[in-house]
């Protein structure tokens, strides 16, 4: 069938649809992963430390310690803390992301005349369809990670700052107005774009590599090869911004919603490597690059769950 034919029998609306929902389930699994992640990448805070913060010395030391250590001290149900503002944000960004690069594709950039999508195209439009579809999702990122910090939060004695979804949302918008929704805005479409270069990109890439070069079928084993490759290139490319983005969003803010600790994300660049060192930009990398992978894979066999006629040509 040709991609023609395949966009007539599937519009844009119910391909919006199966996406949101495989989005969904993939959220659901691999939620403890972003959790994860958020944490490791908070922890040692540069940032933090130069205003006088008080940090301790890391407590956990890699993923697995973190999760275990919030198990145990938060209980089981806390690693899907914040899920709520996740889902939001993931059918949001993974449903306008795949209308947007499809759109592109198909009626922007174009196919060459044997069908294929070059390369060349193909890192265009991932950047500008996942740019665009986490600045829109942006404010949900927000509330997401304020709420993941929560647990942290309370054992240090904290005060509770938010209380769900609907407060988090009230309470930024008295504190910044429309604007400090978007806060952290920059650093976290950085991350998408180059997180889609690795992503769509070198999924297609690798997977119709795969198709005419060895005798793997269109089948899980070929999916889950070009996965893991794309997971990989894109938790490389991607984590330095989402580190930075992270710890903008999750820094204390004034009553005008002016931030306390960082003045700006490349100002949470610089205090992260000048006191934590350039690695710290990669805190969360496993997780980071689990995460990737193990959602994309979910995504694709999600789709084909609730439609096994559909044929996904990313």
């Amino acid at each position: 069938m040709s991609p023609v034919q395949e966009n007539s029998r599937w519009p844009r609306v119910s391909k919006f649809t199966l996406s949101a929902c495989a989005a969904t389930v993939a959220e659901l699994v691999t939620f403890p992963l972003d959790l994860t992640k958020t944490r490791l990448q908070i922890q040692g805070e540069g940032g933090s430390r130069q205003h006088g913060g008080n940090v301790q010395p890391p407590k956990y030391r890699g993923m697995l310690s973190t999760a275990l250590g919030i198990v145990r001290e938060e209980g089981p149900l806390k690693l899907w803390q914040g899920v709520t503002p996740a889902i939001y944000r993931h059918i949001v960004y993974s449903g306008g992301r795949m209308l947007a690069y499809e759109q592109l594709r198909e009626s922007v950039l174009g196919r060459s005349e044997d069908g294929v999508f070059p390369v060349w195209k193909a890192v265009i439009g991932s950047m500008i369809s996942g740019a665009l579809g986490q600045f829109i999702a942006s404010p949900t990122d927000l509330v997401k990670i304020q709420m993941q910090m929560e647990g942290r939060r309370r054992l240090e004695g904290k005060p509770p700052r938010v209380h769900g979804v609907y407060h988090a949302f009230t309470k930024i918008l008295a504190e910044g107005g429309i604007r400090g929704l978007w806060a952290g805005w920059v650093p976290n479409v950085q991350r998408a774009a180059l997180v889609n270069l690795g992503d769509l990109m070198t999924y297609d890439t690798v997977k119709h590599f795969l198709l005419r070069n060895t005798s793997i079928p269109d089948n899980s084993i070929c999916h889950g090869l070009a996965s893991i490759c794309s997971g990989l290139v894109a938790a490389i490319m991607g984590t330095p911004a989402d580190v930075v983005k992270t710890r903008v969003m999750n820094q204390p803010r004034d009553s005008n919603g002016r931030g306390l600790l960082y003045k700006s994300s490349t100002d949470c660049l610089v205090q992260s490597v000048r006191k934590e060192g350039f690695f710290s930009l990669y805190k969360g990398f496993l997780p980071t690059c689990c995460l990737i992978t193990v959602c994309l894979g979910e995504n694709k066999m999600a789709q084909q769950s609730f439609s096994p006629f559909y044929k996904n040509k990313i």
